[in-house]
């Protein structure tokens, strides 16, 4: 079974709801940085991390043997997800411990799991 692309095909403007919706839509500015934070989200391995780290605090050399990676590969990706405010660390002593920045990224995640797992 093809699915046939679902098209308008009348030329009428609700302008009732166009007023109501065109005040509401993001602008350019807040659009291009939410696209940037989700865009941090499109790559496995940090969803991963970010799964991991939602469990545990945890050091590079830890996540890279959760994870069955190297540690310079878990510190490039750790590197951006900070970059993106999705991580934060504390140091205690020579070590440096990672975990998922606030609550609000551990809803994200946990939303798009419930989403797929529908």
């Amino acid at each position: 079974m093809i699915d046939k692309e679902v098209t308008c095909d009348c030329n009428i403007i609700h302008e009732d709801t166009v007023n109501k919706v065109k005040p509401l839509v993001l602008d350019n500015d807040t659009s291009e940085q939410l696209a940037l934070f989700y865009k941090i989200f499109g790559d496995a391995t940090r969803i991963k991390i970010l799964s991991a780290l939602d469990e545990s605090e945890m050091c590079v050399c830890d996540l890279a043997s959760v994870l069955d990676m190297t540690k310079s590969a878990i510190s490039h990706q750790l590197a951006i997800l900070k970059r993106a405010s999705l991580v934060k660390y504390r140091r205690e002593g020579k070590e440096v411990y990672y975990a998922l920045a606030d609550e609000h990224i551990k809803k994200i995640l946990e939303m798009g799991f419930e989403h797929i797992s529908e």
